[in-house]
C-alpha cells in the first residue's frame, strides 16, 4: 500500500516549539495533509513520554493510534484516515573528537515503549532528559549509535538534517567529511540520512559514498501546520517492520517530498545580522568573511556540497528513488490572494479546498487542475500547474533566514527545473 510517512517532529516540550504540538493536533493535522505515519518525536521527555503512552494504544506491528476518547470531530469528512504513529527521538550530541567540537543531531526509532524505556535509562545515565524534548549529551554519536544497537535489533539511529552547518553530520561548522569519520567500525549500521530542508536528492547524489543510504526527508515540525513539508512515500505493508526494511534497501521505498532546497535556511552562504547573502564562489572570494563586517560567514549547504563531492551535476545513481518538490498549499494561497499566510483568507480557502478536494497532498499532487480551478481560482491552479512543473523563483536561504519563494514573480533568481510527478 502506497503511504506518506513523516518521522521527525516535535512534540510541546521541546526548544521553540508550539505548545500545540500535541497528539490530538498531530493526528488531526496528519489528516488535513495526507499522512498516514507520523512519529512522536520526543519520546526521551519523560512528560511526553508518559503521555504517549497515556494517549496512545497499541494497534499490532509495532505501530500506535490515539485513543478514541481524545479525537475530535472537527476534520472535513474528505480528509478523514486512519492515522498511525511510531516511537521517535532526536538527540543532539555535543563532544570533542579529534582535535575538534562536534555538534551532531541523530534521529532514534524504537519498536515499542519497552525499547523506548531501555533507550531512555540508558541515556538518563549520561544527561538530563527532562530540560528539553531533544536532548543535549555530552555523548559521542558513535557511542549513541552503539547504545541504541545494544537496546534492540529492531531500534534504529539516522543522521538527522545531515547538512545543517551548525548540528548535523557533515556540517561545515562541526561535523566530519564522511559517514565513517564520524562512526567508524558501525558505519555500516548507518542506512540512511536525513538530507534536510536546504538540500534535496540531487545535491546528495554528488557524493558516491551515500550510493548506498537511503536518503530520507521529514518535516523536523516545529508547530502542527508544518507537519510534511518534507515527507517519505513508502509501499509497503503499514508497519513498523515494513518502513524499517524499506529504508535499509529492502524493498518499498518509493521517494520523497521535498523543499525546494533553494528555500531552506541553509542553502546559501551568507551573515544574517548584514543582510549579506552568496554564493560558494562569492565566499571563496572574499575569503569566507563578510564583506560589510568582516567576521566570518556561515557556510551553507551548497558549498559544503561543493566540497565533498566526487561527481558533477547532473549525475543520477541507478535505480535511486524518486523525488518531487512541493510548496506548501497556504503559501500558495496567500500568494494568490495577495494577503498574508496566516491571515483568516488563507485559513478559511485552505479548509475550502480541503473540503471539496480532499488532504492537501492529494490536491498539490492528483487534483487536475480544472478541479482546483473550480473548488478555487484559474490563478491559484495555474500556480499548483508551475509549481509541478518547477517553474518558480526563488531568493535563496541563508545563515538562517529561509529563501523566499514566489510563483508569480522573480525574487532575485532564474527559473529552476523541478521533477517529474511522483503520482
Amino acid at each position: 500500500m502506497r503511504f506518506i510517512a513523516d518521522l521527525h517532529i516535535h512534540s510541546k516540550y521541546s526548544r521553540a516549539t508550539s505548545r500545540d504540538m500535541t497528539l490530538e493536533s498531530l493526528w488531526k493535522w496528519a489528516q488535513l495533509k495526507g499522512i498516514t505515519v507520523i512519529g512522536t518525536g520526543d519520546f526521551t521527555h519523560p512528560k511526553w513520554f508518559q503521555e504517549l503512552q497515556d494517549k496512545l494504544e497499541p494497534i499490532g506491528k509495532n505501530l500506535f493510534k490515539l485513543k478514541d476518547n481524545f479525537k475530535n470531530d472537527d476534520i472535513p469528512a474528505s480528509c478523514r484516515a486512519e492515522v498511525y504513529f511510531t516511537l521517535t527521538a532526536e538527540i543532539s550530541s555535543i563532544y570533542s573528537k579529534k582535535g575538534r567540537t562536534r555538534k551532531i543531531h541523530n534521529l532514534i526509532f524504537a519498536p515499542d515503549f519497552s525499547t523506548a524505556l531501555k533507550i531512555n535509562t540508558a541515556l538518563s545515565r549520561i544527561g538530563n532528559l527532562s530540560a528539553d524534548g531533544r536532548p543535549i549529551l555530552g555523548l559521542d554519536a558513535k557511542h549513541l549509535l552503539k547504545i541504541i544497537l545494544d537496546t534492540s535489533p529492531d531500534a534504529m539511529l539516522i543522521p538527522a538534517h545531515a547538512w545543517t552547518p551548525h548540528f548535523s553530520i557533515f556540517g561545515a561548522e562541526s561535523g566530519f567529511d564522511s559517514l565513517s569519520e564520524c562512526f567508524e567500525e558501525l558505519t555500516s549500521h548507518i542506512y540512511s540520512i536525513e538530507t534536510g530542508l536546504s538540500s534535496d536528492p540531487p545535491m546528495n547524489w554528488r557524493l558516491s559514498s551515500l550510493d548506498r543510504i537511503t536518503l530520507i526527508s521529514n518535516s523536523d515540525a516545529h508547530s502542527p501546520s508544518k507537519l510534511g513539508r518534507e515527507a517519505n512515500i513508502f509501499d509497503t505493508e503499514i508497519s513498523y517492520r515494513s518502513m524499517i526494511d524499506a529504508i535499509k534497501k529492502m524493498g518499498g521505498f518509493i521517494g520523497t517530498i521535498e523543499f525546494f532546497p533553494e528555500e531552506g535556511k541553509y542553502h546559501y552562504d551568507g551573515h544574517r545580522s548584514c543582510g549579506v547573502r552568496l554564493s560558494p564562489k562569492e565566499t571563496i572570494r572574499n575569503n569566507y568573511v563578510c564583506p560589510i563586517c568582516g567576521r566570518k560567514v556561515t557556510v551553507g549547504v551548497m558549498h559544503r556540497i561543493e566540497k565533498l563531492a566526487d561527481r558533477a551535476d547532473g549525475l543520477k545513481p541507478k535505480d535511486a528513488p524518486l523525488y518531487h518538490s512541493l510548496i506548501p498549499l497556504s503559501e500558495m494561497i496567500a500568494e494568490t490572494l495577495k494577503v498574508g499566510i496566516n491571515t483568516k483568507a488563507v485559513g478559511a480557502e485552505y479548509l475550502k479546498l480541503l473540503s471539496t478536494l480532499g488532504n492537501e497532498f492529494g490536491i498539490l499532487m492528483e487534483s487536475s487542475l480544472s478541479d482546483i480551478e473550480k473548488a478555487g481560482s484559474a490563478t491559484l491552479s495555474e500556480a499548483i500547474s508551475k509549481m509541478r512543473s518547477g517553474k518558480v523563483h526563488i531568493s535563496p536561504g541563508f545563515d538562517g533566514e529561509y529563501g523566499k519563494i514566489k510563483i508569480s514573480e522573480n525574487v532575485e533568481r532564474k527559473e529552476i527545473t523541478g521533477q517529474g510527478m511522483l503520482f
